[in-house]
């Protein structure tokens, strides 16, 4: 017998009226802007909050053609306590329309990060993860005194509300799946934001200088969050965010101050076609399925009273009683209990997951008795 394991439905019920800052562009100075947003409302935030690069006059390649860099009037603070108090009260604005169970995501460089993630261990973030984009094709140091600069940083972090950091979502399956059945690690080789994915306006120049790649978002969001959720992004630029979790069937909701990103989000999103259905479910964990008792194999008829189990080799044997539980009769003794207690003496351990350890007689052999617990499962979901 075989099973396959499905992540959960990707339809998530929504409200007959959608609010109206529901996968919508808010239009002015993010803090506040999210008062129009309900405590508790948001389950992952994606802020690319200016920089602060403090430039000194322009940069110049080797030929002298001036780099297009970032030097927008929305980058420039005063100063660090400027910019850690601009910090501080975006923050604090994102952590209450964040969820208890949601998380945040902050991108930044050298410039900023490091003021960023103190900021949000004053305020009692939990951070789960620093993860690193490295530009497989960055901008090249051009004066030729530094390293260049090939990558930035990403604080993956838990609003921490309750004192804990145990329920926010982690897709640990689905990464897996993703980056062929290996753990996803915490540096992440992408390209940054060029050719047809970057917009230009109608003189060639870029329409923002910091433009995100949608790679770098499709993992983001396909980590920490799940199919109807709703993403903010308080600096949505244009609306990098927005488009990916269109595409990934998720809701989103922007703050933007300058209309030309704003017009340029909004014609970018409205030409995405939504997933939806089947295709936008993921891999889910064992954990995160259906807790059945090994009783209820019994209930549903697809073990009898007094079947036999093994383990895959035949070696170890047991019977199953009308309560649930094992006899096995071995040279060390009679063993009584769980499928997992007499799993565990029957092999001198401390611990085994009775679930796997055991086989029943099917049709093609043995087969792990995880195989009837999958089908028990399959009829819950229906």
């Amino acid at each position: 017998m075989s099973t396959q394991r499905i992540g959960a439905p990707a339809t998530a019920s929504r409200p007959s009226q959608e609010p109206s800052w529901l996968n919508a562009i808010l239009a002015g100075d993010c803090v506040a802007e999210l008062e129009r947003l309900p405590t508790n409302s948001v389950d992952v935030v994606f802020a690319d909050p200016p920089y602060n690069l403090q430039l000194g006059g322009d940069l110049h390649r080797p030929d002298q053609s001036k780099v297009d860099a970032c030097d927008d009037h929305w980058d420039q603070f005063d100063s660090f306590e400027a910019y850690d108090a601009f910090t501080r009260a975006w923050l604090l604005a994102v952590r209450r329309v964040l969820k208890p169970t949601g998380s945040i995501w902050v991108i930044g460089s050298y410039h900023n990060i490091f003021r960023v993630g103190a900021m949000m261990q004053n305020l009692g973030f939990w951070l789960l993860n620093d993860v690193i984009w490295l530009k497989s094709n960055p901008m090249p140091n051009f004066r030729g005194k530094r390293f260049t600069n090939a990558h930035e940083t990403m604080i993956w972090a838990s609003p921490n509300k309750d004192g804990k950091a145990k329920s926010y979502t982690f897709n640990y399956e689905a990464m897996k799946a993703f980056n062929d059945d290996l753990q996803m690690r915490s540096d992440w080789n992408l390209p940054i934001c060029n050719g047809g994915e970057r917009l230009k306006n109608g003189d060639g120049d870029k329409v923002h200088p910091t433009q995100k790649p949608e790679s770098l978002l499709y993992r983001v969001l396909l980590s920490s969050s799940n199919p109807g959720d709703v993403v903010l992004d308080p600096f949505f630029g244009t609306g990098t965010t927005g488009a990916v979790a269109k595409k990934l069937g998720r809701n989103y909701v922007g703050v933007e101050r300058e209309q030309d990103y704003r017009e340029a989000a909004r014609a970018r999103i409205s030409a995405i076609t939504m997933g939806e259905g089947f295709a936008l479910e993921t891999a889910k964990s064992k954990r995160s399925e259906p807790r059945v008792p090994f009783g209820t194999l019994l209930e549903n008829g697809l073990l009898d009273v007094g079947a036999e189990l093994s383990c895959s080799k035949g070696r170890r044997k047991a019977t199953v009683r009308a309560d649930g539980s094992l006899v096995s009769c071995e040279q060390t003794g009679n063993h009584t209990g769980s499928i997992h207690k007499v799993g565990a003496l029957v092999q001198g351990l401390d611990a085994c997951n009775g679930w796997t350890f055991w086989h029943y007689q099917g049709a093609n052999g043995r087969e792990p008795i995880d195989a009837l617990r999958q089908i028990v499962r399959d009829g819950m979901a229906r």
